[in-house]
């Protein structure tokens, strides 16, 4: 039987923006199912039917949030062998990897990663993937047995409610959940501290890279987002070299972003950075080098030394501002 179901991870009793993202997507391919596991999962139930689940399956056992992945593959794979479905979606995050190779590897089904895309065409599926750094785009038709376990990518498609959709009909689930077994626990979680706005929401992201010299440059980066409201970002050869932890990273192996203004500084513009920010409406480069790729794709470009042209650019907003 087809059937379109979406892994909704939650926080706290509050679908994460990817679960949204993943049923927005999904209502253009059938009628969403939803399976959202752990404490809280029966409140965010009513805001994934908000976004389209028709039905939902919850399970509130802690030992979902407690024990990484394999309580999940275990009640997946039961649920989708009753059940049948021909499409899982999962996020292209830390958890929805995790889950979905491993659900991949227990069935014995395709799973494709980093999809930017995904229609039912001709009785199948079409799955759109970017190669090359996002130079080029391939469309997959699989053809393995069902179901096909797709990862997403967040930012891939926008968070739209559903409109008229009514509430979902709810499946509370009471497997017992096995801990038993060898794997990765979570010891400790701690809230990420941060002055402005969260990366994947900000409307303005500033973001360094290796052309600001020295980690220490980071402040000016800080003082020029502070007066904006906006986010502080980074290339990974920034977090390679230990400057700014991984959290702050954009691109292919980081985070994606779609911000209304991306202000890149010290940004060459390498393919596995651009990938993670081409979304932006407006991007706006600062390099001395005026062949750096990234004045290819940007809609400002300036040619010149970041270090005396930012403070300068703090100063005229600071003026703007009246301070």
């Amino acid at each position: 039987m087809a059937g379109t179901w979406v892994y909704a991870e939650t926080v706290e009793g509050t679908p994460k923006p990817i679960a949204l993202e993943l049923l927005t997507k999904a209502r253009s391919l059938g009628e969403p199912t939803a399976i959202a596991l752990g404490p809280g999962a029966l409140k965010a139930a009513e805001a994934l039917g908000r976004y389209g689940a028709k039905k939902v399956y919850v399970h509130e056992d802690p030992a979902f949030v407690e024990v990484l992945a394999s309580p999940a593959v275990d009640l997946l794979a039961r649920l989708i062998e009753k059940e049948h479905p021909d499409l899982v979606l999962f996020g292209m995050t830390y958890e929805g990897r995790d889950v979905a190779a491993r659900l991949s590897a227990r069935l014995g089904t395709a799973l494709i990663a980093n999809a930017t895309d995904i229609t039912r065409k001709d009785g199948g599926l079409a799955v759109v993937t970017p190669v090359f750094g996002g130079s080029m785009l391939v469309t997959t038709a699989p053809r393995a047995k069902a179901p096909t376990l797709v990862l997403l990518r967040p930012k891939a498609v926008t968070a739209e409610p559903a409109g008229s959709s009514g509430a979902p009909s709810l499946e509370t689930l009471s497997d017992p959940v096995d801990t038993g077994k060898p794997g990765a626990r979570v010891l400790r979680r701690e809230k990420e501290k941060a002055s402005g706005p969260r990366l994947e929401d900000a409307a303005v992201i500033v973001s360094g890279g290796r052309g600001l010299g020295a980690p220490e440059n980071f402040k000016m980066l800080d003082e020029l987002a502070a007066e904006l409201g906006a986010a502080v970002g980074a290339s990974r050869a920034v977090v390679d070299a230990g400057w700014k932890p991984y959290a702050f990273q954009i691109g292919q192996t980081g985070k994606t972003v779609k911000p209304t203004v991306y202000i890149a500084l010290g940004i060459s513009g390498a393919m596995q950075h651009t990938v993670g920010m081409k979304g932006a409406k407006t991007i706006i480069a600062i390099n001395k080098d005026p062949e750096a790729p990234i004045f290819k794709m940007a809609d400002l470009g300036v040619v010149g030394d970041v270090h005396k042209i930012v403070p300068q650019l703090i100063q005229e907003v600071r003026a703007r501002k009246g301070k």
